[in-house]
């Protein structure tokens, strides 16, 4: 088997980590020389959700919203095989080992470095990113490993579909074993603000426009006119959200290193699950990586707005899910290199599937 032409990530994700870790700076240096700006931003606030942040986070999902094509749905039954093993791994497995891994090393392992009420809150943090599967990244971890683009698009719209119904009540459970009151009317709002609506108008726009311009005006011209946006959005959000957290890192430092270990351990652990059980299952390794990647990383978006929804932006569940961001670029292209290196091991694709993909 030949090898693949080996493929790049963009500069700007290539070097998110880079791109969060000065954000990172920037947000505490601002919370701790300027403070003024934190308190004023934190006046303009509905229902426990910043404005501001809410605005940013739009700005996020909106565009990501657009690429998910729930017509592909249609084509879910064709391949059975890998929608189980994303499903299953995504909503039964993900959820719950991440509690598990989280609540052993934030509150067993590091008990006498982490207070007892902050280590609930940076375990309600992990709680929030098992519980949302990757929706818009996970294009970009598809096409460096080979992936099937048009089986990663029916994977990601149906678990979108899934995050609508699923999410609140994962959630709700696992913060509930946390003993922490979970505000029900305030996560329910989290998922309307920031999944259905922006969900519904990127559908909306991506019908309507395909319509009358065309699928392929669409991808090349409309789309790409969000290019920056979102990370854009991304970057302003987390340096509010140091702004407000400034003080709290810098009388704990450590705590970023602390909250990074159960996040990448189960990482890794996740993807081995989803992709060796693909391998035993016989799925082609073109579907088996994606559906791996899916579960690996996070709808982190939604992670870090729903945290600053139930707990504020200064809370440890927020600064929990953004160590989330930090640490997920660099253990998912250590995925990518992994499953390139191990396709080898997979069935090769039949002669009338690879002339398909071709």
């Amino acid at each position: 088997m030949s090898e693949s032409p080996k493929k790049g990530i963009g500069f700007f994700a290539k070097y998110l980590s880079l791109w969060v870790a000065l954000c990172i700076g920037a947000g505490v240096a601002v919370g701790y020389f300027l403070p003024g700006v934190p308190a004023f931003l934190g006046r303009f606030e509905y229902a426990r959700v910043s404005i501001p942040v809410a605005v940013l986070i739009w700005l996020m999902i909106y565009p990501m919203m657009l690429k998910v094509d729930f017509t592909s749905i249609r084509n879910a039954g064709k391949k059975p095989k890998g929608l189980v093993v994303t499903l299953v791994v995504n909503w039964l497995v993900k959820p719950f080992t991440m509690y598990l891994i989280a609540w052993f090393f934030l509150k067993v392992v590091f008990k006498a470095l982490i207070p007892g009420e902050l280590s609930t809150e940076y375990l309600a943090g992990a709680v929030l990113l098992g519980a949302a599967p990757c929706t818009a990244m996970v294009f970009v971890w598809s096409y460096l490993s080979d992936g099937d683009a048009g089986y990663t698009v029916v994977q990601v719209a149906v678990n979108d579909l899934v995050i609508l119904f699923a999410f609140t009540p994962i959630v709700a459970f696992l913060l509930g074993v946390s003993d922490l009151r979970v505000p029900w009317d305030t996560l329910v709002m989290s998922v309307v603000l920031f999944v259905v609506i922006p969900l519904g108008f990127g559908a909306l726009t991506r019908t309507n426009l395909i319509r009358r311009r065309g699928k392929e005006w669409f991808e090349g011209v409309f789309i790409k006119k969000f290019d920056g946006i979102t990370e854009g959005g991304l970057l302003l959000t987390l340096v509010i959200l140091f702004a407000f957290q400034g003080k709290v890192i810098l009388s704990n430092p450590l705590a970023i290193v602390l909250i990074a270990v159960p996040l990448v351990l189960q990482t890794y652990l996740i993807f081995f699950i989803g992709y060796g059980w693909a391998r035993a299952w016989k799925v082609p390794y073109e579907v088996a990586a994606p559906a791996g990647m899916i579960g690996a990383s996070n709808f982190f978006e939604l992670a870090v707005a729903v945290a600053i929804s139930l707990f504020g932006l200064s809370s440890g569940a927020a600064l929990a899910t953004v160590v989330g961001v930090l640490v997920e670029v660099p253990v998912m292209l250590s995925l990518v290199k992994i499953a390139r290196a191990t396709r080898s091991r997979f069935p090769a694709p039949s002669p009338a599937a690879a002339a398909g993909k071709a």
